[in-house]
């Protein structure tokens, strides 16, 4: 007889990856029509699930909480309106594991249809988890916010990170010569497999310098900051005058905005969960493409998903330690059916 309890790893207070606590729950409920019951078999993690652990979540009265905003399974169940998915079928999806409904740390969630997309036939269940936060962000910033063209230059930091390796693939998709700033020589190699055409070991070189030197002293069309801090104010030097400089953190109260200003720069701020937090239907529409016309990329080819660690939902604590020291490359996955 099949149980109606799931595995879950529940949050009740903030604090230190001690706090994630692996129980035993219901099954979620579908409760509206559009809705679909989603059998996991990974949860992707992403930066914001340590911030929200640290320090609550967006509904700190809504406990406990289940972290987690990636995830990739069957459908197991479907609302009486959803005319999208049908049992079987394999999704992937960005939602949830903000404190405002159910994340993806669980054997089971419940999605609005609105929010699935096929998951890419070439990927595993491990490997499509990893996708969805890192595409949309890498896609939006660059597209959307950054408004890249073929044969401009960018600029993106961290190269081999979860962002940074899907914004190398969709800024040469786009037709752009890329730039990229790197830690290790393990990460250069990572970088320059994913297609980056020049690649700055920022501990060893002065990277700005390196930049106006690689664009004959003009700077790029468009950089993309993923690291944040002093990092930010550090690019304005090296985006061309009148160009584009598109951030996912929020800016230091202490930036100093001069250089931006003089050279005339458009700086853009990229938040992927603004669909959830601020639920805006047209906007989730849009994210949910994304992840669809992402589903053919990978099928053909044209993009690929870098995963750097892998864990069972038992160790949960000690992926969000291994995220928190941002030592590795590309994505961690809890596998769920480990």
């Amino acid at each position: 007889m099949m149980s109606n309890t799931m595995r879950a790893v529940v949050l009740e207070m903030p604090g230190g990856p001690e706090q994630l606590q692996l129980q035993s729950l219901p099954w979620p409920a579908i409760a509206h029509p559009s809705e679909v019951l989603v059998q996991l078999q990974a949860a992707g993690l992403n930066p914001i699930d340590t911030k929200l652990r640290q320090r609550g979540s967006f509904d700190p009265d809504r406990r406990p909480a289940i972290l987690g905003c990636d995830g990739a399974g069957w459908v197991a169940a479907v609302g009486s309106a959803v005319d999208r998915f049908a049992v079987g079928d394999a999704v992937y999806f960005c939602h949830g594991g903000l404190g405002l409904e159910p994340g993806t740390y669980a054997d089971y969630a419940v999605v609005d249809q609105a929010w699935l997309a096929p998951k890419p036939e070439r990927l595993s269940f491990v490997e499509a988890a990893g996708v969805p936060l890192a595409l949309i962000t890498a896609w939006e910033a660059l597209y959307d916010r950054g408004r890249l063209q073929a044969a401009q230059t960018v600029l993106i930091h961290a190269g081999a990170g979860g962002v940074g390796h899907l914004a190398i693939q969709l800024a040469k998709l786009r037709g752009a010569r890329v730039a990229t700033t790197v830690s290790t020589p393990e990460k250069a190699a990572i970088a320059e497999h994913y297609g980056a055409d020049f690649v700055i070991p920022y501990r060893d070189r002065d990277w700005v310098a390196a930049v106006l030197d690689w664009t004959d002293g003009k700077g790029v069309d468009l950089a993309f900051d993923t690291v944040g801090g002093a990092v930010l104010e550090q690019t304005f030097p090296a985006v061309r005058l009148y160009g584009d400089l598109v951030t996912i953190l929020a800016p230091d109260a202490a930036t100093n905005w001069k250089v931006a200003r003089d050279r005339n720069l458009r700086i853009s701020l990229e938040l992927m969960l603004t669909p959830q937090l601020q639920r805006v239907t047209e906007a989730r529409q849009h994210q949910t493409q994304i992840l669809t016309t992402a589903s053919r990329w990978f099928d053909q080819e044209q993009l690929h998903i870098h995963i750097g660690q892998v864990l069972p939902i038992s160790e949960i604590s000690q992926a969000h330690q291994f995220l928190e020291r941002q030592q590795g490359a590309g994505k961690i996955v809890i596998d769920l059916t480990a």
